[in-house]
Protein backbone atom coordinates (compact mmCIF):
# COMPACT_ATOMS: atom_id res chain seq x y z
CA UNK A 1 0.00 0.00 0.00
CA UNK A 2 1.14 3.60 -0.79
CA UNK A 3 1.63 6.34 1.62
CA UNK A 4 -1.59 8.16 0.24
CA UNK A 5 -3.27 7.70 2.78
CA UNK A 6 -5.14 5.64 5.53
CA UNK A 7 -4.85 2.00 4.60
CA UNK A 8 -8.54 0.84 3.99
CA UNK A 9 -9.87 -2.29 5.48
CA UNK A 10 -9.58 -5.63 3.19
CA UNK A 11 -12.92 -5.18 2.20
CA UNK A 12 -12.40 -1.93 -0.15
CA UNK A 13 -10.53 -2.01 -3.41
CA UNK A 14 -8.78 0.63 -5.08
CA UNK A 15 -10.49 1.88 -8.35
CA UNK A 16 -8.10 0.15 -10.23
CA UNK A 17 -8.94 -3.07 -8.76
CA UNK A 18 -12.08 -3.11 -8.38
CA UNK A 19 -12.56 -2.22 -12.16
CA UNK A 20 -10.19 -5.30 -13.13
CA UNK A 21 -12.80 -7.28 -10.54
CA UNK A 22 -15.82 -6.07 -11.75
CA UNK A 23 -14.65 -6.74 -15.49
CA UNK A 24 -15.12 -2.99 -16.73
CA UNK A 25 -12.25 -0.10 -17.14
CA UNK A 26 -11.80 3.02 -15.21
CA UNK A 27 -13.76 5.29 -17.67
CA UNK A 28 -17.22 3.69 -17.30
CA UNK A 29 -16.67 3.51 -13.38
CA UNK A 30 -16.05 7.48 -13.14
CA UNK A 31 -18.84 7.78 -15.70
CA UNK A 32 -21.14 5.74 -13.82
CA UNK A 33 -19.91 7.73 -10.80
CA UNK A 34 -20.82 10.74 -12.60
CA UNK A 35 -24.03 9.65 -13.26
CA UNK A 36 -24.90 8.46 -9.80
CA UNK A 37 -24.83 4.85 -10.28
CA UNK A 38 -22.46 4.15 -8.43
CA UNK A 39 -20.23 5.91 -5.49
CA UNK A 40 -17.31 4.92 -3.86
CA UNK A 41 -17.29 4.05 -0.05
CA UNK A 42 -14.69 6.61 0.56
CA UNK A 43 -11.43 8.24 -0.77
CA UNK A 44 -8.17 8.38 0.79
CA UNK A 45 -6.75 11.84 1.41
CA UNK A 46 -4.78 11.49 -1.77
CA UNK A 47 -8.41 11.18 -3.53
CA UNK A 48 -7.90 7.95 -4.48
CA UNK A 49 -11.08 5.70 -5.06
CA UNK A 50 -11.76 3.09 -2.86
CA UNK A 51 -15.00 0.96 -3.29
CA UNK A 52 -16.55 -1.94 -1.52
CA UNK A 53 -15.71 -5.40 -3.08
CA UNK A 54 -19.62 -5.94 -2.87
CA UNK A 55 -20.20 -2.85 -5.27
CA UNK A 56 -19.38 -5.71 -8.25
CA UNK A 57 -22.40 -6.79 -7.66
CA UNK A 58 -23.71 -3.23 -8.22
CA UNK A 59 -22.02 -2.60 -11.36
CA UNK A 60 -23.06 -6.14 -12.68
CA UNK A 61 -26.63 -5.33 -12.34
CA UNK A 62 -25.96 -2.15 -13.91
CA UNK A 63 -24.40 -3.90 -17.13
CA UNK A 64 -27.07 -6.39 -16.73
CA UNK A 65 -30.15 -4.06 -16.76
CA UNK A 66 -28.04 -2.03 -19.87
CA UNK A 67 -27.67 -5.16 -21.72
CA UNK A 68 -31.58 -5.81 -21.64
CA UNK A 69 -32.28 -2.04 -22.84
CA UNK A 70 -32.66 -0.15 -19.99
CA UNK A 71 -31.11 3.00 -20.24
CA UNK A 72 -28.69 4.86 -17.62
CA UNK A 73 -31.03 7.08 -16.61
CA UNK A 74 -33.97 4.77 -15.54
CA UNK A 75 -31.24 1.96 -14.23
CA UNK A 76 -29.88 5.49 -11.81
CA UNK A 77 -33.54 5.78 -10.71
CA UNK A 78 -33.96 2.06 -9.90
CA UNK A 79 -30.70 2.16 -8.12
CA UNK A 80 -30.80 5.50 -6.32
CA UNK A 81 -32.00 3.53 -3.18
CA UNK A 82 -28.92 3.88 -1.32
CA UNK A 83 -28.57 8.04 -1.33
CA UNK A 84 -32.54 8.08 -0.24
CA UNK A 85 -33.22 8.49 3.50
CA UNK A 86 -36.45 6.22 3.29
CA UNK A 87 -38.72 4.31 6.31
CA UNK A 88 -38.51 0.91 6.11
CA UNK A 89 -41.24 0.00 4.06
CA UNK A 90 -40.92 2.65 1.45
CA UNK A 91 -37.33 1.23 1.15
CA UNK A 92 -38.40 -2.31 0.87
CA UNK A 93 -41.12 -1.13 -1.56
CA UNK A 94 -38.43 0.24 -3.79
CA UNK A 95 -36.03 -2.78 -3.58
CA UNK A 96 -38.84 -4.90 -4.63
CA UNK A 97 -39.56 -2.17 -7.90
CA UNK A 98 -36.26 -2.29 -8.84
CA UNK A 99 -36.43 -6.50 -8.71
CA UNK A 100 -39.86 -6.44 -10.50
CA UNK A 101 -38.75 -3.84 -13.61
CA UNK A 102 -35.91 -6.21 -14.07
CA UNK A 103 -37.82 -9.60 -13.98
CA UNK A 104 -40.19 -7.92 -15.99
CA UNK A 105 -37.13 -7.50 -18.67
CA UNK A 106 -35.76 -10.35 -18.22
CA UNK A 107 -39.16 -12.20 -19.15
CA UNK A 108 -39.41 -9.86 -22.31
CA UNK A 109 -35.76 -10.69 -23.12
CA UNK A 110 -36.96 -14.22 -22.92
CA UNK A 111 -39.62 -13.85 -25.42
CA UNK A 112 -37.48 -12.38 -27.74
CA UNK A 113 -35.08 -14.89 -27.61
CA UNK A 114 -38.05 -17.66 -28.20
CA UNK A 115 -38.88 -15.73 -30.72
CA UNK A 116 -35.91 -15.74 -32.58
CA UNK A 117 -35.19 -19.42 -31.65
CA UNK A 118 -38.87 -20.17 -33.39
CA UNK A 119 -36.93 -18.47 -36.70
CA UNK A 120 -34.28 -20.31 -36.90
CA UNK A 121 -36.11 -23.47 -36.23
CA UNK A 122 -38.48 -22.74 -39.43
CA UNK A 123 -35.19 -22.03 -41.50
CA UNK A 124 -33.33 -25.04 -40.18
CA UNK A 125 -36.99 -27.27 -40.77
CA UNK A 126 -36.99 -25.26 -44.35
CA UNK A 127 -33.18 -26.02 -45.37
CA UNK A 128 -33.86 -29.69 -45.17
CA UNK A 129 -36.32 -29.53 -47.82
CA UNK A 130 -33.40 -27.25 -49.22
CA UNK A 131 -30.73 -30.08 -49.67
CA UNK A 132 -33.07 -31.97 -52.45
CA UNK A 133 -34.16 -29.10 -54.49
CA UNK A 134 -32.92 -29.01 -57.58
CA UNK A 135 -31.94 -25.22 -57.52
CA UNK A 136 -28.92 -23.54 -55.81
CA UNK A 137 -29.42 -19.81 -54.54
CA UNK A 138 -27.97 -17.44 -56.82
CA UNK A 139 -28.70 -13.95 -57.85
CA UNK A 140 -30.01 -14.60 -60.70
CA UNK A 141 -32.90 -16.52 -59.08
CA UNK A 142 -33.08 -14.13 -56.50
CA UNK A 143 -31.50 -16.16 -54.07
CA UNK A 144 -34.39 -19.02 -53.93
CA UNK A 145 -36.86 -16.17 -52.74
CA UNK A 146 -39.48 -16.85 -53.45
CA UNK A 147 -38.95 -20.66 -53.23
CA UNK A 148 -39.51 -22.52 -56.27
CA UNK A 149 -40.98 -25.38 -54.85
CA UNK A 150 -43.61 -24.21 -52.66
CA UNK A 151 -43.51 -20.35 -54.80
CA UNK A 152 -43.72 -19.23 -50.48
CA UNK A 153 -40.89 -16.60 -49.49
CA UNK A 154 -38.23 -17.95 -47.34
CA UNK A 155 -37.90 -17.92 -43.58
CA UNK A 156 -36.58 -14.61 -42.47
CA UNK A 157 -33.15 -16.58 -41.05
CA UNK A 158 -32.69 -18.53 -44.36
CA UNK A 159 -33.41 -15.38 -46.58
CA UNK A 160 -30.82 -13.11 -44.81
CA UNK A 161 -28.07 -16.20 -45.21
CA UNK A 162 -28.85 -17.37 -49.35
Amino acid sequence: MTNEGPKPNCELLKIGDFARIADTNLRTLRYYEELGLIEPATRSQGGFRYYRSTDVNRVQMIRDLQLLGLPLERIRDLLVLRSKENDRESFFGQVATALREHDRLLQQKVREIDEQRAKVSQALEKLTDCRTCAHMPTASNNHCDPCHTTGQPLPEQLSALY
